[in-house]
C-alpha cells in the first residue's frame, strides 16, 4: 500500500508583511477622541500687592447649583433652559446713568439701576456643592460662557459683519495666515473688551 503524503506546508513568510500593512491600516484610519476642557485662566502664585478693587453687589451675578442640580439664581429658582437670558440681561443691562464714566453706549439692556452698571464691572459668581454632578456643571458652564458669546456675536456683527465665533476660530487656526491672524487678533480683543468674560467659582459648598 503506497504511503500517504503529508498535508503541504503553508508559507508563513509573508504573514508578518500583512500584519505590517493591517497596522498602518489601523493607525491611520481610527479616530483618536480627545477630551475638551474649559479654558479658564488660573490666578498668579504671588499673592497680590494692590488692594483688591470694591465691587458693587449689584454688579455681581449669583448662581448657586445644589447636590440635585438645582440652580438658585440671585436668590430664586430657575431652570437651566432659562439661565443664558437671565445672564445676557444682566451682562448687558447697561444700568450707570448716562454721563457716568461707566455708562454703556453699545448695551441694549434695560438700564435698571439696582443691576449691573456696565459689562466691564459685571461678574458672574458662580458656587457648586461638593455632589454636583458634572454634567451639570458642565451645562451650567456652557449656558454662561454662551451668554457671553451671544452678546459678543451682536457686537462682531454690528462692528464687523461676522460672528465674533467664527473669527475667534479662524483666529486660533493654526493654518490661518500670520497677516490674517494679525486683524484678527485686532478684531477679536476689541469685542473681548466689550463684553469681558468674569465668571468666578467660589469656593465648593460641603453642606
Amino acid at each position: 500500500m503506497a504511503r500517504r503524503a503529508g498535508a503541504p506546508e503553508v508559507s508563513a513568510g509573508s504573514m508578518a508583511d500583512i500584519a505590517f500593512l493591517l497596522l498602518i491600516f489601523f493607525l491611520v484610519t481610527t479616530t483618536i477622541e480627545t477630551d475638551a476642557g474649559l479654558d479658564r485662566m488660573l490666578p498668579p502664585m504671588e499673592p497680590p500687592t494692590e488692594e483688591p478693587p470694591i465691587i458693587k453687589q449689584k454688579n455681581i451675578f449669583t448662581v448657586n447649583i445644589n447636590r440635585n442640580g438645582q440652580l438658585l439664581v440671585e436668590d430664586e429658582i430657575l431652570s437651566i433652559d432659562k439661565l443664558r437670558e437671565k445672564a445676557k440681561a444682566f451682562l448687558d443691562n447697561g444700568g450707570a446713568p448716562q454721563g457716568s464714566p461707566d455708562y454703556c453706549s453699545y448695551c441694549k439692556g434695560q438700564r435698571n439701576a439696582e443691576s449691573s452698571d456696565n459689562p466691564s464691572k459685571a461678574i458672574i459668581s458662580l458656587k457648586n456643592d461638593r455632589e454636583t454632578k458634572y454634567s451639570t456643571y458642565i451645562t451650567v458652564q456652557n449656558e454662561l460662557v454662551g451668554a457671553y458669546n451671544e452678546l459678543r456675536n451682536r457686537e462682531a456683527k454690528r462692528l464687523f459683519g461676522k460672528n465674533y465665533v467664527d473669527m475667534e476660530a479662524e483666529y486660533l487656526n493654526p493654518e490661518t495666515e500670520d497677516s490674517v491672524k494679525e486683524e484678527l487678533k485686532e478684531k477679536v480683543t476689541r469685542i473681548q473688551g466689550l463684553f469681558p468674560q468674569k465668571l468666578s467659582e467660589a469656593e465648593t459648598s460641603t453642606e
